[in-house]
């Protein structure tokens, strides 16, 4: 079930969304309360569930991580013990950024950011080396036209 959050509530996670490295007095300001309420209220979230963590986004390419591939995987495999395996494959590599469980044709696919194709073939190995996949298909991203964490509230 969904918490109930108001208007100024809204406005504070708009801000934390844009800057987590806000001050609580930045954050008043801009939604027009004070410290002390902007703080109680960022709690009540955090408590709820509504705020996750505070983190800083790197700048991947700026790290030497060029390469971005998407990678559709499709198994004939769906017990427990293989969900397992697979889903601690994916946990223990933090080349996976994304991993999503699909309706349709795929099973799943990946975002998995690397420094190159040779970077892929390894973690691509080693996946494969550990659980069993019918097929995998990797997209190489030429661009990344646009990448956010930003929900529309």
């Amino acid at each position: 079930m969904a918490v109930r959050i108001d208007d100024l509530d809204r406005k504070i996670l708009v801000q934390l969304q844009k800057d987590g490295g806000l001050s609580l007095d930045e954050i008043a300001k801009v939604v027009g309360s004070s410290k002390t309420p902007v703080w109680n209220r960022i709690r009540k979230m955090r408590d709820a569930g509504i705020i996750k963590q505070q983190t800083f986004l790197l700048d991947a390419e700026a790290l030497g991580f060029e390469a971005c591939f998407f990678v559709l995987i499709r198994t004939s495999e769906h017990d427990a013990e293989w969900q397992a395996r697979f889903l601690k494959a994916l946990l223990d590599r933090d080349e996976v950024q994304e991993a999503h469980r699909l309706a349709g044709d795929i099973d799943y696919i990946l975002k998995v950011r690397v420094a190159n194709a040779r970077a892929y073939d390894t973690f691509y190995q080693a996946l494969i080396s550990e659980v069993k996949v019918h097929n995998v298909t990797a997209l190489l991203s030429m661009e990344e036209i646009k990448s956010t964490t930003f929900l529309p509230l």
